[in-house]
């Protein structure tokens, strides 16, 4: 019989020190203890969900508190070669950390807040969707990884959990070019899944205690979860996220092709559920007790037949980024976010009216949507 992957749910309903520090001893004993999964002379890397510079109650970035705890563990275990950087969607490491928090505990542990300033190709040849990555040196130098992701909404992918929170590990501007060469939510999904089987994170973390819902994952509304989430199958995780918001797990692209490409299992008879004192709980049970049915999320089920695929080639009836005049500043950050060489959406109006859409070039990557400072971009 096959091992099942383990998922530890962790109740939390608040951003309390002690407590979140406490669950996750007990969810790292429950996979099997810290020392299990990382040797005491490797080069951890502490990869948060930094995707722009917000304040945390927003729900954008990787709650502080949560970083400082598995921080404080690891310090507590031994490990004494640690930094935390990311590919930040807009600004570096150090600019988006700033003030939230997570730079004091950076600082209180003795744990560089790296910025990433040198790309390497890597080639990764029995890859399924990406031959190559083009990955920050800081991270090829790394012995390992651990993801602290953020429980959120996206545009594309439906969710962004796990899986898609390795997308910081590519560098810099070559995330936003990685769009225009992964341009459909499959596509995109089987790239992230190569690049996750190429990196091989350790552990995965997922911040749910307060999520976003809506229009993710950078403009979306906060959320009360209430669950921390752990495990070594990102898939797993991610699967168990989706059953939590009522959201059919195989309609999430990442888990699809995640499970389809050996990096995980989504399939309910193969994950196995464990609460902080290690009890078994069943995934209807779990939905039941922290389950949030009126979550808002993208469930509608995508009909493949001739009329959707002419539509498709066609650019109609799919989603599309739009700007609320209103809430509009300005600001051109949409047009600096568009990987279109020539721009899907630009100031064809003058810059004293909101950028215009071209939707015959946009691919509806959504990065326009994602980067926006004052959630004026909506997907309809």
């Amino acid at each position: 019989m096959e091992q099942k992957s383990r998922v530890i749910l962790l109740p939390c309903k608040e951003y309390e020190e002690e407590e979140i520090y406490s669950l996750l001893k007990k969810g790292l004993a429950l996979l099997g203890g810290v020392e299990s999964l990382i040797g005491k002379e490797e080069q951890i890397l502490l990869k948060p969900n930094l995707l722009k510079k917000a304040e945390i109650e927003k729900a954008v970035i990787t709650h502080p508190i949560v970083v400082g705890a598995l921080a404080r563990i690891l310090r507590e275990e031994g490990y004494n070669r640690i930094m935390l950087a990311d590919s930040c969607g807009n600004g570096t490491t150090s600019k988006v950390i700033q003030g939230t928090g997570m730079d004091a505990y950076l600082e209180k542990y003795h744990i560089p807040a790296v910025d990433y300033k040198e790309p390497v190709m890597v080639s990764y040849p029995q890859g399924i969707q990406a031959k190559e990555f083009i990955l920050p040196k800081e991270l090829t130098e790394a012995d390992c990884v651990i993801s602290v992701s953020k429980m959120k909404t996206h545009a594309l992918e439906r969710i962004t959990g796990a899986v898609k929170n390795s997308y910081g590990f590519i560098y810099g501007r070559q995330k936003a070019i990685g769009h225009t060469k992964y341009p459909s939510a499959d596509s995109f999904a089987r790239m992230l899944v190569d690049l996750n089987k190429m990196v091989k994170p350790r552990l995965y973390l997922m911040d749910g205690i307060v999520a976003m819902e809506g229009n993710g994952p950078g403009a979306g509304d906060p959320v009360p979860m209430n669950v921390l989430l752990m495990s070594t199958d990102p898939v797993a995780l991610d699967s168990m996220f989706a059953r939590l918001v009522y959201l059919d797990p195989a309609l999430v692209p990442t888990n699809y092709h995640g499970e389809k490409m050996g990096l995980g299992t989504w399939k309910e008879e193969e994950i196995l559920v464990l609460l902080p004192e290690g009890k078994e709980i069943s995934i209807s049970d779990a939905v039941k007790l922290f389950g949030k049915p009126d979550f808002h999320v993208d469930r509608k089920r995508l009909r493949q037949n001739l009329w959707t695929r002419m539509a498709k080639a066609l650019n109609l009836f799919q989603k599309k980024p739009y700007i609320q005049a209103d809430l509009c500043v300005k600001c051109g950050i949409c047009v600096n976010s568009c990987p279109v060489p020539e721009k899907a959406v630009d100031f064809r109006k003058g810059k004293d009216q909101p950028p215009v859409y071209d939707y015959k070039k946009c691919i509806r990557c959504f990065c326009c949507q994602e980067m926006c400072p004052k959630k004026a971009i909506k997907v309809r």
